[in-house]
């Protein structure tokens, strides 16, 4: 059922109104303005996942809130699991309790809110109506019911007036062809069509992109073949980059390009520092293909078992998002949960735990990264070489060293001391 009270999104909607009719006015007069198109550019940013930062003590999610708001970031929701019940649990039966508590958390923190279209009510994939199966969470739609999908965006998007920014699915869950072994590209096009067509509908500002798909490396011990995507840090599934280049070439359009991916020794990758080179050659790969700006949906260059100490994980991270900033990629999200026994890599602790809501240390270095090269700002590399990494950007220059010993670092001219898994920045003419 719909949430009852006082809702944020309606009030949005009441002054949306207003401003409508004061812009005819406008018009008639001739003075109106067009307004500006929000940006497709959006800088680093968080994922919100199950356990998120309001699943605890009301206050343990006031002190995340207001670490938020002191550098405020886009912040991505899915509209079904990660943390958000069914939304349409039959035709035309909406329950948008959980994600208008979630829209509401990003908006007070500050966020630029975003929304992961993914998953898909049960009903949509051949589950019964007013049921929840969550174990088939990632299944996809059926063909007949695309266009259901299409239309639970859309009432998303007229829920959430200041919601511009949406990616389709994620990471083509459900669509992998059994019968062709293929992910299948034309299938998603046509979910993703739909979804486009309908947002551009309720508000042509809407920002819409995919195909939001993993680029990754053939599961262990599956042969697929030459990859035309490969590099020290191994190769990436050609069937994969066929489901992209089929999207590119069929989608009715796309505001920018989103995909995700790791960057690790588990993805074939000789040693840590090589295996962040990868980000840098996939987005070649890409932007070869399109001038759409690039988004990372999510992205990992760690352990999946996290078994690295902390200081190297950030160093890590930090490398990652240098990488980001040099290759050109216009937004990035963190994904992200709170700090627990199952993640120990998150960006505040469990605010379900006592003493909970604490910020860890890579939230203020995700929040510099915003702060230093903030969307759009021009990046230079600074000529330094692995271990080390660096870039620089408008306002500051910053060097990571990745290594568990100090290093020498030689920028314009001067040498730089950076201690072990140091993340050092730099103010512009110093």
């Amino acid at each position: 059922m719909r949430s009852q009270g006082f809702r944020w999104p309606r009030v949005v909607a009441a002054m949306s109104a207003v401003a409508a009719l004061l812009l005819v006015a406008g018009c008639e007069s001739g003075s109106a303005r067009a307004s500006a198109a929000p940006s497709n550019v959006l800088g680093p940013g968080i994922t919100h996942t199950q356990f998120g930062a309001i699943d605890g003590d009301p206050q343990a999610a006031n002190q995340i809130a207001a670490a938020l708001a002191a550098q405020p970031m886009p912040q991505v929701q899915h509209i079904m699991g990660f943390g958000t019940v069914n939304p349409e649990p039959s035709p035309g039966r909406y329950d948008f309790a959980s994600l208008d508590a979630r829209m509401d958390f990003i908006r007070r923190s500050g966020g630029t809110p975003v929304i992961t279209l993914c998953c898909a009510p049960d009903w949509m994939k051949g589950g019964a109506e007013g049921a929840t199966d969550w174990s088939r969470l990632e299944v996809a739609p059926e063909p007949e019911h695309y266009q259901d999908f299409a239309d639970l965006a859309a009432e998303i998007s007229r829920r959430y007036p200041d919601v511009h920014h949406f990616q389709v699915w994620n990471e083509f869950k459900g669509f992998f062809n059994e019968q062709t072994k293929t992910w299948d590209g034309p299938a998603y096009t046509d979910l993703y069509n739909r979804v486009y067509d309908a947002l551009k509908e309720v508000d042509p500002g809407n920002q819409v992109g995919g195909p939001y798909i993993e680029m990754t490396a053939p599961p262990p011990g599956v042969d697929t073949g030459p990859s035309e995507l490969t590099g020290p840090w191994g190769l990436v599934d050609q069937r994969i980059l066929d489901a992209f280049d089929y999207w590119n070439q069929n989608k009715n359009g796309a505001d920018f390009v989103v995909v995700d991916g790791h960057a690790t020794t588990e993805e074939g990758a000789p040693d840590d520092v090589t295996a962040l080179s990868k980000i840098a050659d996939v987005n070649r790969w890409i932007q070869g293909r399109t001038s759409l700006p690039l988004w990372w949906a999510e992205w990992y260059v760690e352990p999946d078992a996290a078994r690295w100490p902390p200081e190297k994980r950030l160093a890590q991270r930090a490398a990652g998002l240098v990488e980001f900033a040099r290759s050109g990629v216009a937004t990035s999200f963190y994904w992200n949960a709170a700090r627990n026994a199952g993640s120990p890599t998150g960006l505040w602790t469990s605010p379900s735990a006592p003493g909970g809501g604490q910020p860890e240390p890579f939230l203020a270095t995700l929040q510099e990264f915003a702060r230093q090269f903030p969307p759009g700002a021009p990046v230079a590399g600074v000529g330094v070489a692995p271990p080390v990494f660096g870039a620089r950007g408008p306002r500051a220059t910053v060097l990571v060293n990745t290594s568990d010993a100090p290093v020498t670092a030689a920028v314009e001219g001067a040498d730089v001391e950076l201690g072990p898994y140091e993340v050092r920045w730099v103010p512009a003419g110093v």
